[in-house]
């Protein structure tokens, strides 16, 4: 499919189906329904009124989660803080863990450094492997490098949202390259 060339969008405005799928509802569990029902409720409540963090707050709050984790960089540390902090306001036990977790030179991986010297590997399967030992009810990922944020995605057991994208030329707004000329046109190669 190819979704973003349609101008139809009968999808959305009249249930038009363009591709058969199995039955909705018979590949979700009582969970997954839950949280297509909570982001539904949420989204119909706040639309346009709530920030992406007061939305994680209400989610987690409507499914009852308990224990947040964070997986963060060690470079967005503050927001971290930040989050914990709100996190633990709002009545969540939290739970966090450094990119740098268990880290061993990236000489030993043969991954290239940034620059001479010892220079720690980030580990976001052991990230991962923390949270779940704390048995997590939601993950919130702040400023993981790309390939990182998927690996702790990947072996991460309680599902997951990024609340903090990286982007160190956007001030981790990587929307702002599709609606800033210049960086378009430069990544576009006009």
């Amino acid at each position: 499919m190819k979704c973003h060339l349609c101008d139809d969008r009968g999808c959305y405005r009249e249930g038009k189906v363009c591709k058969k799928l199995p039955d909705l509802t018979s590949r979700l569990s009582e969970e997954e329904i839950k949280m297509l029902k909570t982001a539904s409720e949420i989204e119909k409540e706040f639309y346009c009124k709530m920030t992406r963090i007061e939305e994680v707050i209400e989610f987690s709050r409507r499914m009852g989660y308990k224990k947040i984790g964070i997986a963060f960089c060690i470079g967005l540390l503050n927001e971290a803080r930040t989050v914990a902090e709100i996190f633990t306001r709002k009545g969540f036990e939290v739970f966090s863990v450094i990119c740098k977790v268990e880290s061993i030179d990236k000489e030993t991986l043969n991954i290239p450094k940034l620059k001479e010297g010892k220079e720690a590997v980030c580990n976001p399967v052991g990230q991962a492997e923390v949270l779940n030992e704390k048995g997590t009810d939601l993950n919130l990922i702040i400023g993981l490098c790309v390939g990182h944020d998927i690996l702790f995605q990947k072996h991460s057991t309680a599902p997951s949202t990024v609340l903090i994208v990286k982007d160190r030329v956007l001030s981790h707004n990587p929307a702002g390259a599709l609606y800033t000329p210049y960086h378009l046109r430069r990544i576009k190669g006009e």
